[in-house]
Formats: C-alpha cells, sequence, structure tokens
C-alpha cells in the first residue's frame, strides 16, 4: 500500500503531493515501482493535527482519486474517518476505507462500509490525533487491542459487513509510547489469530527516529527492520512511503517465509 498524502502538514511528505498533476504521477510512479494499492488521505492524522473540513477534505482528495482512475485501475484506498468524504471518494472510483477511527468516530461510516459493500481497514487508535500521544497508557496492550478489535468486529458483524470485508491494523504510531510500538510488531501473531488480514504502517514513524535518532528521511533501514519483522509475524499488508525500496524487502521476507516460490 503506497501513501499519498494531499495535505500540506502531514509528518512525512505534507506539501508535496498537493498539486492534482503531481500526485496523480507520483501514484502511477508507486504502481510501477509496485504498489498493489494507492492509499489516498486528505487530512494529516499525525500527533496533535488539527481536523480538517469535510469540503476541504474532498476537495484535495476527489480530484487525484479520479486522476488515478482515469489512468489506472490499482486499487485506491481512501483514508478518512468521515463517512461523507467516503462515499464521495468511492463514487469517484476508490475501492477500500482506510478509518483511523475504526468505525468509531462517525457513527454513519459503517453504514457506507455495507451500502457500497467495501473493505474496511479497522484501526485501533486511542484517543484523537489531537491528544493520541499525550500520555497514553494501557494495563495489557496486545489484549487491549484484542479487545478493541472483538468490539469492531461485532459491531460490523451486527451491521451486515461480511468477515472478507474486515482488515486490521493495530495502529502503530496512534495511541501508543515508544516501546508499544515494538511490542505491537513483535506480538503481531496474537493479532492474526482472530482470523483476519492485518495491516502495518510503520513507515518513518516517530519511533524509528526517535530510537535511531534520525530525522524523517532517514529512517529507510528502521522502516526496512520493522516491515520485514512485521510481514514474518504475520502482517499481509504494508502501507509505506518508500514503495520501490519496501517492494523489495517485502519479496525477500515472503521468500524466507515461503510465500512464494
Amino acid at each position: 500500500m503506497g501513501i499519498l498524502n494531499v495535505t500540506p502538514d502531514s509528518f512525512s511528505d505534507g506539501g508535496h503531493f498537493l498539486d492534482t498533476k503531481i500526485a496523480v504521477n507520483h501514484s502511477l510512479r508507486m504502481v510501477d515501482q509496485g504498489a498493489d494499492i494507492i492509499d489516498i488521505g486528505g487530512e494529516s492524522t499525525r500527533p496533535g493535527s488539527d481536523p480538517v473540513s469535510i469540503n476541504n477534505e474532498l476537495a484535495r482528495v476527489i480530484p487525484v482519486i479520479e486522476g488515478i482512475r482515469n489512468k489506472s485501475t490499482i486499487p485506491i484506498s481512501i483514508d478518512t474517518y468521515k463517512s461523507l468524504v467516503a462515499r464521495k471518494a468511492l463514487e469517484a472510483g476508490a475501492n477500500i476505507i482506510n478509518d483511523i477511527s475504526g468505525l468509531n468516530f462517525d457513527p454513519e461510516m459503517v453504514n457506507i462500509v455495507r451500502n457500497h459493500k467495501a473493505p474496511i481497514v479497522i484501526m485501533h487508535i486511542k484517543g484523537t490525533p489531537d491528544n493520541m500521544q499525550v500520555n497514553p497508557q494501557y494495563d495489557d496492550l496486545i489484549q487491549e487491542v484484542i479487545d478493541y478489535f472483538q468490539k469492531q468486529i461485532n459491531l460490523c458483524r451486527d451491521n451486515g459487513i461480511p468477515k472478507s470485508k474486515i482488515i486490521l491494523d493495530p495502529g502503530i504510531g496512534f495511541g501508543k509510547k515508544l516501546n508499544d510500538n515494538f511490542i505491537l510488531i513483535r506480538e503481531l501473531k496474537r493479532f492474526t489469530e482472530l482470523g483476519y488480514p492485518i495491516l502495518i504502517g510503520p513507515s518513518r514513524k516517530s519511533f524509528i527516529g526517535l530510537t535511531l535518532d534520525l530525522p524523517v528521511e532517514q529512517r529507510i533501514e528502521g522502516t526496512a527492520a520493522a516491515i520485514t519483522t512485521g510481514i514474518m509475524n504475520g502482517a499481509r499488508i504494508i502501507r509505506v512511503h518508500d514503495v520501490l525500496e519496501m517492494k523489495r524487502v517485502q519479496i525477500i521476507s515472503d521468500k524466507i517465509r515461503g510465500a512464494i516460490a
């Protein structure tokens, strides 16, 4: 899953792809580099970020989705927690909803997922992007994330969303202390036991930067280590900025675990 942030303030690439033509061309480049999905977001959800209006988010993402869809059949994921944005994105050609709130922030989102028969990424988050990194605490990190997933899976089931449409994301960096992120990756197999595909998104994140004392643009090796370990522990979708390099990491990891000949 190649990341495309059409935002002015995302932590890694904010402001790089605000122009629609540049954003579309970057998406097509990621496809050429091996992306299987393009994940488009119009609102930064970095720690401490402020929400943007629905109109601003739509103005950022819809032209890009339409531009990609005019040139490629690549599956497109819309990274949003707003049901109206999700619906408009699906109508414009997106295929998947990637909801950082795990269907918690907008009660209408579950209906959009059901009505459009769209795959949904249910991510774990503690708090909101504005406050999630203000001293997050867990008594039992892994079990609390599992309990959260079970609750949201039940919500999907009760609303007619089939198991085949659900993807789980433990939410690396979303309401987690530094070491929590390493624990999530180390214990990823606990989440695979729930029986759903697992997505991870460690790419360039601060737990790597703080551990290695490196800025965003120098975190590729740390990202590669996190991705490799994640794949070996059960991740089947990896959300990354550096598609070319991480595709190579994915291929070698899959060879080691015997998933490809």
